[in-house]
């Protein structure tokens, strides 16, 4: 699937993380205390979204889906980013911290497509609900809330093509505690082969 254009209502690119699944911007710039649920018009996957503010008067939303009735262990998740133009990198560090978890960096790659890093070696895309974290696992809580955090800098990639690019240090990280309830979906499967992933 192609990565989405902007759309004419907004100057936000989208940076697409995990799945190549379209993004529409969000159409208010403020931070909302909590997740909201948001249906994707063009994947069908309902989420979970968080507008995480860097700015006073600039957002980086993360949406995220989740299956229904996922396995006891690690689950799959699809997850969708959508930044200004502005934006030169952002992350998502999923266990709401930088240290001992899961990073995911995306950044606009200069040819108006998405560039996927995993920054903490052998992360996976699928299954990366769950992590090791010293002597203890840890997993999401796809029925309720689990904390996350983002980070941003406007400075770009020194190699926008390359996911191992050096990225320049953030200017703002924060964390908050996401609802990860509001993005489940009854029809995972069927929503994942719409979408092209087997």
């Amino acid at each position: 699937m192609a990565p989405p254009s902007a759309s004419p209502h907004s100057q936000a690119n989208k940076i697409l993380i995990l799945h190549p699944a379209s993004a529409r911007p969000s159409q208010h710039l403020h931070q909302r205390d909590g997740a909201i649920r948001y249906t994707d018009p063009e994947t069908g996957f309902s989420f979970s979204e968080f507008k995480a503010a860097y700015t006073l008067t600039s957002n980086i939303v993360y949406r995220f889906a989740l299956p229904s009735n996922p396995p006891s262990g690690a689950y799959d998740a699809v997850i969708q980013v959508v930044a200004p133009v502005q934006v030169g990198w952002t992350g998502l560090a999923w266990g709401g911290t930088m240290l001992k978890n899961p990073l995911t960096v995306g950044y606009p790659n200069g040819n108006s497509k998405p560039t996927v890093s995993s920054r903490w070696a052998n992360a996976l895309c699928r299954g990366c609900t769950q992590w090791n974290s010293g002597s203890s696992t840890v997993r999401l809580n796809p029925s309720g809330t689990s904390r996350l955090a983002f980070a941003y800098s406007p400075g770009r990639p020194s190699t926008p093509s390359s996911n191992s690019s050096s990225i320049p240090v953030h200017e703002v990280a924060n964390a908050w505690s996401h609802d990860f309830s509001l993005g489940l979906n009854a029809n995972w499967q069927e929503l994942l082969a719409k979408n092209g992933v087997s």
